[in-house]
Order: structure tokens, then sequence, then C-alpha cells
């Protein structure tokens, strides 16, 4: 019960991107095509989850028992860096049209703070999460991000065939969709 309570709130009431704010330059920008969103999240979904393992125990077997918790930030940046650098390759040789349609945006899941927010609440005394709970907040947070990021460039694609307003067209309807979208996401307070 307390994964399924993890997994709503991560997705739905808290979601990564609508309610928390963090990841908004790759949901911006990546989010213009539905294919290259779904790469965009694979590649994010992987890198959140490992570097949650990861840092999930950097930080209860390293920073804390050597007290030098303020290395936190600089560690799991260095993490993610070295994690991202490990899809980058895998994706050059896997998926070239992916690694090309993904471009400038693989290197900045480097410094996507969706990741790094995700990482640092993991290990929050506050939420008290064992390894397998921060696992799975991992994985749920990434999945938020996918569905907020694939919905969005559904709806962008579909403002494309759209006859809007030439001032409206490109990021100002996109504004407009994100925010309908956070209103939207909402309405999901209160269920956990």
């Amino acid at each position: 019960m307390d994964y399924l309570i993890i997994i709503i709130g991560a997705v739905f009431v808290n979601n990564i991107v609508l309610a928390q704010f963090l990841g908004i330059c790759p949901y911006m920008g990546v989010s213009s095509k539905v294919s290259t969103s779904i790469g965009m999240s694979g590649a994010v979904m992987f890198v959140m989850t490992l570097a949650t393992i990861v840092t999930y125990l950097i930080f209860n077997y390293i920073l804390v028992p050597f007290e030098i918790t303020y290395l936190q930030t600089i560690s799991y940046i260095l993490v993610i860096a070295s994690l991202v650098q490990m899809v980058e390759l895998v994706l050059k040789k896997v998926s070239p049209p992916l690694y090309q349609a993904l471009g400038i945006f693989l290197p900045l899941i480097t410094t996507n703070c969706a990741i790094l927010g995700v990482t640092i609440l993991a290990v929050r005394p506050d939420f008290g999460f064992n390894l397998m709970e921060a696992v799975v907040f991992a994985i749920a947070n990434s999945i938020g991000f996918a569905l907020a990021i694939v919905l969005f460039a559904g709806i962008r694609e579909q403002l494309e065939l759209s006859d809007l307003p030439k001032g409206m067209r490109g990021a100002p309807a996109a504004l407009v969709v994100a925010g309908i979208m956070a209103l939207a996401f909402m309405g999901f307070t209160g269920i956990v």
C-alpha cells in the first residue's frame, strides 16, 4: 500500500513537472513531437532511476557516516553526468535517429533539475524512504515526467494542425497549454 501511495503521489498529485515545476527546459524543448518526447522520457527514466539508487547509497553509506553531507549536490551532479554519458554512448550506437532527434537536450539531462531534485528528495529524512521506496519514488517521478511530456507533445502536435492566430502560434500556445495541464493536475490534490 505504501508503494501505491508513493506512485500516485509522484505521478499525479506532486507531478515533478506540473506541480513542482522541475524539468521545464526539456518539457518545453523536446515536446514538439511525441516520438522525441518518448525517447527523452526513456532516457530520463533510466538516468533518474539509476541516479537515485547510486546517490541513495552514496548519501547513506559515505556522506552521512563521514559527516560530509555538504558534498551532496556536487556528488549527485557527478553521478548524473556519468550516467548521462553512458546513455549518450548507448543511444549513439543503438538508435542514431533518436540520438539525433534529442540533439542538445541529451547532454542537458545532466543539468535537468528534475533528476537532481528527485535524487535529493529521495534521501530526505522527513520522507524516510528505504532503498526500495526511493527506487519506486524515482520510477514514479519518471513516469510522471513521461506522462506530462508525452501528453504535452501530443497536444502540441495537434496545435500545429490548428488554425491559431499568428500571435498564439508556437511558444505562446505551448505555455497556455502547459498552464492548463498544470491546473488539471491540481485536481488530483488531496488524493493522498
